[in-house]
């Protein structure tokens, strides 16, 4: 399974790693430490406080803004394969986004809860980049 640093984690839920690290020193989110000692959260402890995040609205600062257009980072909340289609949905930061694509694209990507990935808008159709 995926881990992230604070840094990652920060950045994935449109956070600044301080608020991060408030958060773990706080314990809202579960922390470990790797072999060099750097402070990481499990994916899918990470992906569940992302969905209880947005859900409570506890973010603390302002979402970033960029200048790429439609593109949403963040991490995998749910995968559901069926025999050939498939829904994953991604917390980027305060939005849930939902894409229903292939079962082969999927398991192309590797996608699964915990990781990072990208969704991408245009028009109605929601496309994931594995990052």
């Amino acid at each position: 399974m995926q881990s992230y640093t604070i840094g990652q984690a920060a950045r994935l839920l449109g956070v600044s790693p301080d608020t991060a690290r408030r958060w773990a020193d706080a314990g809202r989110v579960t922390t470990h430490r790797d072999d060099s000692g750097r402070r990481l959260i499990d994916g899918r402890d990470l992906a569940a406080f992302s969905v209880e995040l947005a859900r409570t609205g506890g973010g603390e600062e302002a979402p970033s803004y960029t200048s790429v257009r439609n593109a949403f980072p963040g991490i995998v909340t749910a995968v559901k394969l069926g025999d050939v289609a498939a829904q994953v949905e991604i917390q980027a930061g305060p939005h849930r986004l939902v894409s229903l694509l292939t079962r082969e694209a999927v398991e192309e990507l590797g996608l699964e809860v915990g990781m990072e990935a990208t969704a991408r808008v245009k028009s109605t159709n929601v496309h994931i980049d594995r990052t």
